[in-house]
């Protein structure tokens, strides 16, 4: 049996982020996961500022497929062996960051009916970000799960310690449970 598998993006690349204690977080609740018809969760983790990709170059439209760079073929082959995806993202003057646009716009296809759930963090827990990512989601296809959102000074610290509640924890466990029952493999 295949396991399905869960790709967790770190969408933050500034050099004092936090958002990889996040990423560790929700890695954590995957581990000793199942899907609902018992094949395990494999986890990998994407940092975007270890991928570092470029503004987009590519000279070609997304939606045709036809990626010059190799940069784009290894973005897209990490993408389309993905299930099911966690975006962890930070929320800055109430959007997402450039970065995860970026990673975005460089595909199409590979997004279609992929469920994507929402770690955000920030002041106000990301909501803001959230908000303005699901429309870009929805409009390249994707299939948007909202999830928790960490807030500075309640659920996490400003270096990253989070420390979820009940209420975040239960948040988590529900969207990875939405996104592994309606991840790609599953259909």
């Amino acid at each position: 049996m295949a396991p399905v598998r869960v790709s967790v993006v770190i969408a933050s690349t500034r050099p004092t982020r936090i958002g990889h204690h996040v990423a560790a977080w929700v890695v954590e609740a995957l581990d000793g996961l199942t899907a609902p018809d018992g094949r395990p969760v494999e986890v990998t983790v994407h940092d975007l500022r270890e991928i570092a990709l470029p503004f987009l170059d590519e000279p070609g439209q997304p939606a045709d497929g036809n990626y010059t760079h190799d940069h784009t073929r290894r973005w897209s082959a990490a993408m389309s062996a993905t299930d099911a995806l966690v975006l962890v993202m930070p929320e800055y003057n109430r959007g997402y960051n450039a970065a995860l646009k970026n990673a975005i716009d460089y595909l199409y296809a590979e997004w279609e009916g992929l469920p994507a759930g929402l770690v955000g963090y920030g002041w106000h827990g990301a909501s803001y970000a959230k908000s303005a990512l699901r429309q870009t989601l929805e409009r390249v296809k994707m299939t948007v799960v909202d999830g928790p959102g960490l807030s500075f000074g309640q659920t996490l610290t400003q270096e990253g310690e989070v420390g979820a509640d009940d209420t975040a924890q239960a948040a988590l466990g529900a969207m990875l449970a939405e996104l592994v029952a309606g991840a790609r493999s599953a259909s």
